[in-house]
This record gives C-alpha cells, structure tokens and sequence, in this order.
C-alpha cells in the first residue's frame, strides 16, 4: 500500500506539472510543481532523493570517490540533522521568498540553499 502510494504520488507531481520530455531526459521538478504538490507529495520527492543518495553512497562501496569528485559526501553532510519537513520548510520558504524563480528546479534549491551553506567547501 505504501509503495502504491509513493508511486501515485511521484507520478502526480510529474503530470500536475505538466512534464512532457523527451524518454531520454529526466524530468526536473521546479518550483511550479513544488508550490502546488501537497506536504505528503513534496515528502515523497524528498525521499526520492534521499534513496538515490543512499543507492549511489552503497554503489561507491567502501572506497567512496573525493568530495570533489561526487556530491554524495556533500549532500550527506549538509542534510545531517535535517528532516524531511524541516527541508520541505526551507524549500517552501524559499520559493515563498522567490516567487519569481519558480523554474528553479528544487533539487538545485536544495543544493545552494540548504547543502552548500551547511558544508563549507573543503581545501
């Protein structure tokens, strides 16, 4: 039942944004979508991206490339502590701040609003 749902869900924040491209690029969620998915929506694309960290740091195995050669450590020290509603409640509050980059996509929301600040770039 979960699954069927995350799945709905997924697919309801693509076609609500109406996201038609070509089969050979990846459909990017931006800030238009974002501001018109519900809470339990805008968790599951949030959990999306948790799982493809997740699946990308157990790929890397024990000997996992340098920051600077993946955002996988980076990502994972910027999101250290933070949940699912506080990211949901950052991105909300910047595109509320925002309105007028809603074609921002929301994974480069996350990126520069939430990781960058949190993970001062190593030397």
């Amino acid at each position: 039942p979960l699954r069927a749902a995350l799945l709905t869900a997924c697919a309801s924040l693509l076609m609500a944004g109406g996201i038609a491209r070509a089969a050979d690029e990846v459909p990017m969620v931006t800030g238009e979508q974002w501001t018109k998915s519900s809470a339990e929506v805008k968790k599951v694309y949030l959990i999306g991206i948790a799982n493809t960290l997740q699946v990308e740091s157990a790929y890397q195995g024990a000997t996992p490339p340098a920051d600077a050669q993946s955002t996988v450590p980076r990502f994972s020290k910027g999101l250290k502590g933070q949940t699912l509603d506080s990211v949901s409640q950052r991105v909300d509050g910047w595109y509320a701040a925002n309105p007028d980059k809603l074609k921002r996509p929301v994974l480069e929301t996350v990126w520069f609003e939430i990781v960058v600040p949190a993970t001062p770039k190593s030397k």
